[in-house]
This record gives C-alpha cells, sequence and structure tokens, in this order.
C-alpha cells in the first residue's frame, strides 16, 4: 500500500500567508462592487486513490478568505484548465449566484414550479415552454429600449427592466 499524505482543505488553507490570497471583485452589487480575498492552488483529490492504480488529475481548490474573518468562508474544486487566471476562475464560480436567481425567476414568475404531475413525459414539455418564455424574456430586457437609454447616460451598468410573466401576452382581438 502507498502512503500518501492528505490535508483537509481547511488545513491546506491555513497553511496558506498573506501574500498568496489576492483580492478580486467579480460582480456590482447594490452597494459598489462586489470582492474578496481569493487563493487558488492546484491539488490532487484523494478519493479512493487506494483502488486506483495512478491518482487523480489535478484539479483547482479555489478558496475565499474574506479579510474579516478568522478562516476562510467558502472552497470551490474545479476542472477547468491550468493555464486560467484567478479572475476568471472566481468569476465563473461567484457565476452560481446568477444561475439560482434565474432558476427562482423561472419558478416563480414563469410557472416551473407549478408543475404537479408524477412523470417525465409531463414534466419535459412544461419546463422546455417555461424556459423559452424565459428566453424571450431575456432577449427583451437585452433588446430594451430603457436599457441602451440608461446605458448612454450612465457610467453605471444599466439596470434590468423586469417584464413578468403576464405582459408575455397581447391581449387578443376578434372580429
Amino acid at each position: 500500500m502507498k502512503s500518501i499524505s492528505c490535508l483537509l482543505r481547511k488545513q491546506l488553507a491555513l497553511c496558506l500567508s498573506p501574500a498568496d490570497l489576492r483580492q478580486v471583485s467579480w460582480r456590482e452589487g447594490t452597494r459598489g462592487m462586489i470582492r474578496s480575498r481569493f487563493a487558488a492552488v492546484r491539488v490532487r483529490v484523494a478519493y479512493h486513490d487506494y483502488r486506483r492504480n495512478e491518482p487523480h488529475p489535478e484539479r483547482w481548490l479555489l478558496i475565499e478568505w474574506p479579510a474579516t474573518e478568522k478562516e476562510p468562508t467558502k472552497y470551490w474544486v474545479s476542472n477547468l484548465p491550468a493555464l486560467i487566471g484567478l479572475h476568471k476562475l472566481v468569476a465563473i464560480a461567484k457565476l452560481r449566484w446568477r444561475i439560482a436567481h434565474d432558476y427562482e425567476e423561472l419558478k416563480q414568475e414563469l410557472g416551473l414550479g407549478h408543475f404537479e404531475g408524477r412523470n417525465w413525459h409531463g414534466f419535459h414539455p412544461h419546463a422546455t415552454l417555461s424556459i423559452a418564455a424565459y428566453g424571450f424574456l431575456v432577449l427583451g430586457r437585452c433588446l430594451s429600449p430603457l436599457r441602451q437609454l440608461s446605458a448612454t447616460q450612465s457610467s453605471r451598468p444599466p439596470a434590468t427592466h423586469t417584464l413578468s410573466a403576464n405582459q408575455l401576452h397581447a391581449p387578443r382581438r376578434y372580429p
């Protein structure tokens, strides 16, 4: 049996020096740019290594350690390429917020959460139509004159114009 030294992610993070942590901003929030300190380290995940002939490939361990905290608060393991930059790695890791936001909007505004069926054959068309409607709304936001107007008048990023599902359907007119 091979002798393998393993560190827990927290132990590895606590071994980092303050110089290893970099301040990174990833998006604008309601009170300005959102930023925190991050470190990215190439590691090999030790999961069932005793069953393998060779170790797992190297992965990124992304560590978020805000300056106000005594220890790291979040960790991500990624199989992104070794040459990716820290800013891009953080942006992709923090993209989960956008995905969760979109999912909540799909459930609440467009009825994805209203399906009460019990099988895939019923859910699939329901989900497909909900996602298509969401794509239509996003396209409308991108092409909105309000968005373009506010972008030209302000140096701040444009505010999103929110359309609800009720605004999707035009009233029907019969002769």
